[in-house]
């Protein structure tokens, strides 16, 4: 998934608040299964940043993916490398936490309220 010659920093990716993450966006979500498990968007994939190397082949490349982490870092590192491996790969930059602060839509397998962990 690396980028060969002279391919490097030529696809950068966006960079794109949560409130503005389209509603029938694909949402890849790279946080840890903790981080996952307390709260994520509704339809969201998750795919922790440790496991993007084997998994990338589970993303499609037909449209923009939007990668979220909890503040935007782990998930600015995750657009960076597959807009460099040839994906429309946009960043949310303020991550999870500015998901929840959007008022946008969370859930979780548990029962309880979801929240950012």
């Amino acid at each position: 998934m690396t980028a060969g010659p002279g391919e490097a920093g030529q696809n950068v990716p966006a960079q794109v608040p949560a409130a503005e993450v389209p509603a029938d966006a694909r949402l890849v979500d790279v946080r840890e299964p903790d981080e996952w498990a307390a709260g994520h968007a509704p339809g969201a994939t998750h795919i922790p940043l440790g496991e993007l190397g084997a998994r990338y082949t589970e993303i499609a490349q037909d449209g923009p993916v939007y990668l979220i982490c909890r503040s935007g870092a782990r998930s600015n590192r995750a657009a960076h490398a597959l807009a460099g491996a040839g994906w429309d790969a946009q960043n949310v930059s303020d991550g999870m936490q500015g998901w929840a602060a959007a008022g946008r839509p969370m859930t979780n397998d548990s029962g309880t309220p979801p929240y950012v962990a």
